[in-house]
């Protein structure tokens, strides 16, 4: 599939809104997803989840310590079409 995120911007709650290069845009909720623990741990604090940035290299959100997050995946949430993944794999938010 394959959607860079083109803009994204933290507004509360641990939510974001994305909006992809083909034009979708909408609002994840990323708290039932985030487990806080190693370099996602920082992004407890909220005033640190809203350093989030897009970086365009990879496509995708990043912050200030490295974390990031799947585009695709990202994509799906927002569209409610989930990434088709083969049978071995289960659905990340991380790449």
């Amino acid at each position: 599939m394959l959607k860079d995120i083109f803009a994204a911007k933290a507004i509360g709650d641990y939510r974001l809104h994305l909006r992809f290069e083909d034009g979708v845009e909408g609002v994840v909720d990323l708290a039932p997803h985030l487990s806080f623990q190693g370099i996602f741990e920082p992004l407890r604090d909220p005033a640190y989840f809203a350093e989030v940035r897009v970086d365009n290299g990879l496509g995708t959100v990043v912050w200030p310590n490295g974390a990031d997050l799947d585009p695709d995946v990202l994509y799906g949430r927002v569209t409610g079409m989930p990434v088709l993944l083969e049978p071995e794999q289960g659905a990340h938010l991380t790449h």
